[in-house]
């Protein structure tokens, strides 16, 4: 589809109002993905439930909410806002590529699939090995270390609004999906790590996980703010709105700059948050092993103690 052909579909779009902006439209593709990705996730749990295993509602929750996003920004009419006006585009980029990812990442979906696949018995390959075989290969050693991450996080947003590329992609349907996966992959791949709920090959510790959050936001608050100080519209698809939506093609793009910047926080906050729950109970199951280790040794390490200052004060008489 060219962008005359857009152009048609766009002429008498009404001004953008979050009302009209939350209808459904109903894009085919991510409507199929959200709701396979429920269906999947919510036949897996049965499976886990009926075999007699739990599985935590706090992630159930989780990724339900992470699902929903996508689905709130790609099967409403914010989806047909976002091709005319930037400012909407945006919330639709930071929330799939910078909430979806961590929400879906908090449901645990990986380690759930590898509970709910069964075993294919010795010496046969089933899914699940084949899927331990992926989280254990090189390809994902190197896709999810932080060397390859970061820059592609980075280049998501640089590499794509700064040069003829995002243009050509939003003058098609196709273009315009394929450039929302790659948002939804990219913040899955980068957040993959720092989050730490699912297995994977690269398994930083706490404060390596933080270095790597913050190493990404600041390029997300410097490419709003450019957004925000420029003088003329710098994005080829938005530089002429449909007249009927009554906006500036600048001041919209201001705005969807100022929301690139003030989103780039969002995320920080939640992962921090989880992160730090994440901490706090590892330390506590790391207490109950030592409280346990120690009710099963009998405190030797007590008596070891006790048996020194004995001998210490045998010396000393």
């Amino acid at each position: 589809m060219d962008h005359s052909g857009h152009g048609m579909m766009h002429m008498d779009m009404p001004p953008f109002t979050l009302e009209r902006g939350l209808q459904f439209s109903g894009d085919p593709f991510f409507m199929i993905g959200c709701l396979l990705a429920l269906a999947l996730y919510g036949w897996a749990v049965v499976r886990l439930r009926r075999r007699g295993d739990a599985w935590p509602v706090g992630r159930i929750v989780a990724f339900v909410l992470g699902v929903l996003s996508v689905w709130l920004v790609m099967c409403t009419k914010l989806n047909d806002y976002g091709m005319v006006m930037f400012s909407v585009h945006m919330v639709q980029h930071m929330v799939i590529s910078m909430l979806s990812p961590i929400l879906i990442l908090l449901g645990a979906p990986v380690t759930l699939t590898l509970r709910a696949l069964p075993a294919a018995g010795r010496g046969r390959k089933g899914p699940r090995e084949w899927l331990v075989a992926l989280l254990h290969s090189r390809y994902m050693r190197v896709i999810t270390h932080p060397v390859f991450t970061i820059p592609l996080f980075i280049a998501s947003l640089y590499a794509l609004y700064f040069t003829p590329l995002f243009d050509f992609l939003m003058e098609s349907r196709t273009g315009h999906i394929a450039m929302m996966v790659h948002f939804l992959a990219v913040g899955l791949v980068f957040f993959w790590p720092i989050m730490g709920v699912d297995p994977g090959p690269h398994r930083p510790g706490y404060v390596m996980r933080m270095l790597e959050l913050f190493a990404g936001m600041p390029f997300h608050a410097f490419f709003g703010i450019a957004l925000m100080m420029a003088s003329e519209p710098m994005i080829g698809t938005y530089m002429h709105p449909p007249a009927s939506l009554g906006i500036d093609a600048l001041e919209d793009q201001q705005a969807g700059g100022g929301i690139a910047w003030a989103f780039s926080e969002i995320p920080s906050v939640v992962v921090l948050l989880a992160l730090a729950y994440q901490w706090y109970r590892s330390e506590q199951r790391q207490a109950r092993r030592s409280d346990r280790a120690a009710d099963r040794n009998g405190d030797k390490e007590l008596e070891a103690y006790n048996a020194y200052l004995a001998s210490l004060r045998s010396r000393e008489t």
